[in-house]
């Protein structure tokens, strides 16, 4: 049984995350995203305006009058959130953590997709696959993944993205729209993104905290990595080693980007602390524009 003030957190994120989908995302998301095709629905008759070149031929020629055609596309999507778990999702800051983050974000595009009538489905993964719900439509199936994203406990610590892209390939043979929220701590996985790229619509979220980019001078400070448990002590006086671990992430970032681009994906990137609307919209506008 789901405590009760779980339930309340529920509530509240799908209330915000409900509205954010309705007033602001929504047909931003439907633009962004094709559906499986296009399908004839009727004729009717030409009007100023319309298209030349959707006339019916065949119909304007027996009534004596233009007629053109209308299709609809078909719209229906699978839309998969692959979420990253891992002990480095505590991260935060600022007045949430990377996980809370990544928590209104997945609620957000669930919402948009429904909304769309489209399937949404969701993977959780760390080191390991934590738990897999299938794809499926309505506010109560939502519901069940903020659940999910909130209540679970994973057993794994660290980050294995190529695993969970595994897991993905295997498991889901129809072209799916794939959401993969990370903050892509791991290595080794280009390959496998590859062939998820080959098979589906991959578009990486990179969630991010300013503090693993930047330290302030707070002296004589120990560092745990989250996931492995390696600890450290950091002299962030010294202005060298605040240098050498800013100079550290930004390599490692250049170097996910890089991927990336060699990928062609074109990610959004996120920070806690920062309203993730504005790249969202940025990121629907620029895939609409391509259409």
């Amino acid at each position: 049984m789901i405590p009760q003030e779980l339930m309340k957190k529920i509530r509240r994120i799908q209330i915000r995350t409900s509205h954010l989908a309705d007033d602001m995302l929504s047909g931003q998301y439907h633009s962004a995203f094709k559906g499986r095709g296009i399908e004839f629905e009727e004729v009717r008759p030409y009007q100023v305006g319309d298209d030349v070149r959707s006339i019916d031929w065949n119909v304007t020629a027996r009534y004596g009058d233009p007629f053109v055609k209308l299709f609809r596309e078909e719209r229906e999507l699978t839309v998969l959130l692959l979420v990253d778990l891992s002990a480095s999702q505590g991260l935060g800051t600022h007045y949430q953590t990377k996980r809370e983050l990544v928590t209104d974000l997945a609620a957000t595009l669930a919402f948009s997709a429904i909304k769309n009538n489209d399937k949404v489905g969701l993977q959780l993964f760390t080191d390991g696959i934590e738990k897999a719900v299938p794809a499926r439509k309505g506010s109560r199936h939502v519901l069940r993944l903020i659940r999910e994203l909130l209540y679970c406990e994973p057993i794994g610590r660290g980050t294995d993205i190529t695993k969970a892209l595994q897991h993905l390939n295997n498991t889901v043979k129809r072209r799916s729209v794939v959401f993969l929220i990370s903050d892509f701590q791991d290595t080794g996985y280009e390959q496998t993104l590859r062939l998820a790229k080959q098979r589906h619509d991959v578009i990486p979220i990179v969630v991010g905290d300013e503090r693993e980019l930047t330290i302030p001078n707070v002296g004589l400070v120990q560092l745990q990595d989250g996931e492995t448990g390696e600890t450290i002590f950091l002299d962030t006086s010294s202005p060298l080693h605040r240098r050498l671990y800013q100079e550290r992430a930004k390599l490692a970032a250049e170097s996910r980007d890089q991927m990336f681009k060699k990928l062609g994906m074109d990610p959004i990137q996120l920070s806690t602390g920062e309203d993730f609307v504005d790249p969202l919209r940025k990121f629907f506008h620029q895939r609409e524009a391509r259409r």
